[in-house]
């Protein structure tokens, strides 16, 4: 895929279509890591939030909870 470089008030930018945005797993307001390497490529990561084992285990017994009459039958 090319893109141009374009004009965006006083700074420069690239435009991301719809697509590419799906691809990529992205939304506006999203935020990435920049990393220039060797030889000027530019590389964007996706800062995703983990979730940590308190929250896990949390959502683990909602879950379980809310679903504790199709867990029975299922056992």
């Amino acid at each position: 895929m090319t893109k141009t470089i374009a004009k965006i008030g006083n700074s420069h930018g690239l435009i991301f279509d719809a697509a590419l945005m799906d691809l990529a797993r992205l939304k506006a307001g999203d935020t990435v890591t920049v990393s220039v390497h060797e030889g000027g490529s530019i590389v964007l990561t996706p800062l995703r939030t983990v979730i940590g084992p308190v929250k896990a285990a949390a959502t683990a017994r909602r879950v379980i909870r809310k679903n504790a009459d199709l867990f029975r039958r299922l056992a």
